[in-house]
């Protein structure tokens, strides 16, 4: 354990489950333990502010706007601002949680820095929750939170049990976070600033090393390095579950090392006599030999296939019975932002996804492409970050490609600052279709109303969810 975390330790003393009427913070529940987030409104912070709230903290947090997920942490009883402003600080908070996403300069991160606060990333707080716990942590460029939020799913409707920390809000539960009595802790494990190299995995999956956070790591090889690293923090006799065909999974040093695949059968775990019925995938999967049938997963897109192959993998490695984890499958209900149907009638189809890596597009329209065949595609794509969209530039080119037309919104430049001649446009000259255009987002909105497109996907990680809505009005009305 590094010595800022044995110091976050003395603070926070409580154990993972079972705490009774202690809370983390060393203090009984209610007597106002305090605990401020900058930057709650993160999908990983919420959390994390969940978990806190629910053992009694008195729970608080800043963030640059309001959004369905902040007012949702609203509702629950925990205040939040969205202006930094000093005066709605609270000054007796104990710890201080901040995610890399806020700039160095934000003035209340500043101010609790100066002035003597313990103030923390949320990677140290995860290390910490952590610790004492049974963890299956999921890494991976992409397809880790549908993985994690289906292990989680499974064992939760198994009555297996486990806490779960999610990057997405799982559809069945409507949230992102939940406990249970069982010390077992289910995580989705975030290569960016390395954060996922201070988690202890007893069961680790690795879905994909593609390289991305180059801005952070320099190079590929650099950014696969990392996942080497994370594969060695497996805890002994733990389990190490990657996708079969890794780059340099001849590295991985872990004895116990199973494979997952979409349908290849020199994989441990893999799925096989895949079927398409009512806009439902059937399959069978077959691990270490043995094979459970007539698997059913009303999730749109064979990329959550694999994903869900590599879940059923840890629950068998559990031993959970194959019916449970059958029937458990039948019932998931995707997670929000990763191929969810917006809006599914016989004249049009709008479907919303997180994706914004080049590979996880090219995964996005497959999948659709599997399912509606060669009808029409309409992509409304917002680039997330300058550094993404430069380094990644002829990989864009080559995915967004596979849609029919593409409208581009201005990139999403998060934390970053502009590069200059990275835009949007440049995009534009890597795509090989005719049918292309950048726009911003009320063009956007006027186009969708004039044209009614019959097969809309909007995809992108910034703030395009918040017009998800307004294109289903637009799109749908007669």
């Amino acid at each position: 354990m590094s010595d800022n975390n044995k110091n976050i330790g003395s603070l926070l003393t409580a154990p993972l489950v079972g705490g009774g009427s202690h809370s983390p913070l060393g203090v009984r529940g209610g007597d106002g333990g305090s605990i401020y987030f900058i930057g709650i409104g993160g999908i990983g912070m919420s959390a994390l502010a969940r978990y806190f709230h629910s053992k009694k903290y008195r729970v608080s947090g800043y963030d640059k706007t309001s959004t369905e997920l902040t007012r949702t942490l609203e509702a629950s009883g925990i205040a939040i601002h969205y202006e930094e402003n000093l005066d709605l600080i609270p000054k007796d908070a104990k710890v201080i949680v901040y995610t890399p996403a806020v700039p160095a300069q934000h003035a209340e991160l500043v101010y609790y820095q100066q002035n003597g606060y313990k103030v923390v990333k949320r990677s140290d707080i995860l290390q910490w929750i952590t610790e004492r716990s049974f963890n299956i942590c999921v890494a991976g460029t992409h397809g880790k939170t549908t993985t994690t939020t289906m292990t989680g799913h499974i064992l939760r409707h198994s009555g297996y049990g486990c806490n779960a920390f999610l990057g997405g809000i799982a559809a069945n539960y409507q949230t992102n976070f939940w406990s249970d009595e069982n010390n077992v802790v289910v995580v989705e494990a975030d290569e960016y600033d390395r954060s996922f190299l201070k988690l202890t995995p007893d069961v680790a999956i690795i879905t994909a090393m593609d390289a991305d956070h180059l801005d952070i790591y320099g190079t590929p090889e650099e950014f696969e390095n990392a996942f080497i690293q994370f594969s060695q923090k497996i805890k002994e006799g733990g389990c190490l579950i990657s996708k079969y065909g890794l780059a340099r999974d001849a590295e991985f040093t872990v004895s116990n090392h199973l494979t997952y695949s979409f349908n290849d059968a020199r994989a441990t775990v893999y799925a096989k006599d895949i079927k398409v019925i009512n806009g439902s995938y059937l399959f069978d999967v077959v691990y270490k030999g043995k094979t459970i049938t007539d698997v059913s997963l009303h999730m749109g897109g064979l990329h959550n296939i694999e994903n869900a192959v590599a879940a059923i993998g840890v629950a068998k490695y559990l031993k959970i019975a194959d019916e449970k984890i059958k029937v458990a499958v039948a019932d998931f209900k995707g997670v929000k932002r990763r191929f969810e149907y917006i809006v599914k009638t016989e004249k049009h189809v709008l479907i919303d996804d997180y994706a914004h890596h080049p590979e996880e597009l090219r995964a996005l329209i497959s999948g659709i492409r599997s399912l509606y065949g060669d009808k029409k595609l309409t992509l409304i794509f917002q680039p997330h970050l300058y550094s993404r969209t430069n380094d990644q530039a002829n990989e864009f080119g080559v995915s967004l490609s596979m849609a029919d037309e593409v409208i581009l919104l201005p990139i999403y430049p998060a934390r970053e600052l502009p590069i200059p001649g990275v835009t949007s446009e440049m995009l534009l000259d890597k795509m090989t279709i005719s049918n292309k255009q950048v726009m911003d987002k009320q063009e956007m909105i006027d186009w969708v109303k004039a044209n009614k497109p019959g097969l809309v996907v909007t995809a992108g990680a910034g703030n395009i969810d918040v017009l998800v809505g307004e294109v289903a009005t637009v799109v749908s009305e007669q």
